[in-house]
């Protein structure tokens, strides 16, 4: 994980462990300023599901893309976390401009939308056909504070969804799953954010089907030999006695 401090002169802060921990005294890992964290203000776990925020007891409000935060939330690379007046950007350790392409498929048939996340136009979700998403040009334009606004593109080019930036804002960077980029291959999952806008990329047929390992042979069924010697003592004796059986009978009726 690395942490930007948007507006803020400080340093990024790179962490690679498997839990966080915030707070306004140094026993902690990352250290806020006492006017804006509680001693031990929250902690941020990694566990299956990703990124795991938790408040701890006796903490102030923190706030996730600036909804509140009373107990826990998941997070993903591109969040902004604020506490008190410090906020922090939370980025994946990799450039998405220096991933490895995903392997090329039939994806330019399956379904991609925007899932908004957070913002203006949080809870909806747009497939990048929507025509009250799209300008005449394909254009995806954001509006943004003070008449500000935004413009990309996300479209196929050689196998891969590349976003490309055709009208940036002077003042609100547009990132990728927190990393400001301006053209880029985009898989399922990344989170495209500016000001307060956060669209989540759907796009599950670009994933490769997963290869299941094949079920091997059952073995071949084993017959089992016949015991010998000592063994098979009791098949001799049965067989004696029913030979004399057969003789007796033969004899009687004779």
């Amino acid at each position: 994980m690395r942490i930007e401090f948007p507006h803020a002169a400080r340093e990024d802060f790179h962490w690679a462990q498997a839990s966080l921990r915030i707070g306004s005294v140094p026993g902690n890992d990352l250290v806020l300023a006492a006017a804006q964290a509680a001693p031990r203000h929250m902690r941020i776990d990694v566990d299956r599901r990703g990124w795991v925020l938790q408040v701890l007891e006796g903490a102030g409000r923190v706030y996730v893309n600036a909804r509140p935060v009373h107990e826990r939330a998941l997070l993903r690379a591109g969040d902004v976390v604020s506490v008190g007046d410090c906020r922090l950007l939370l980025c994946a350790d990799q450039d998405p401009g220096r991933r490895p392409p995903l392997p090329a498929n039939d994806a330019r048939h399956c379904t991609v939308a925007l899932r908004a996340v957070a913002g203006p136009l949080s809870g909806k979700v747009m497939a990048l056909d929507s025509p009250h998403l799209l300008d005449h040009r394909g254009n995806i334009t954001l509006e943004l504070p003070q008449g500000d606004g935004v413009t990309f593109h996300v479209g196929w080019r050689d196998g891969q969804l590349w976003l490309d930036l055709h009208q940036p804002s002077a003042r609100h960077p547009l990132r990728v799953n927190g990393t400001a980029v301006h053209s880029v291959a985009l898989q399922p999952g990344d989170q495209i954010g500016v000001a307060t806008h956060r669209l989540v990329l759907e796009a599950p047929g670009m994933k490769a089907e997963p290869v299941l390992p094949a079920t091997p042979a059952p073995p071949p069924e084993t017959v089992q030999p016949v015991a010998t010697g000592g063994g098979a003592w009791w098949l001799l004796l049965t067989a004696v006695i029913l030979a004399l059986g057969i003789a007796l009978a033969l004899l009687i009726r004779s």
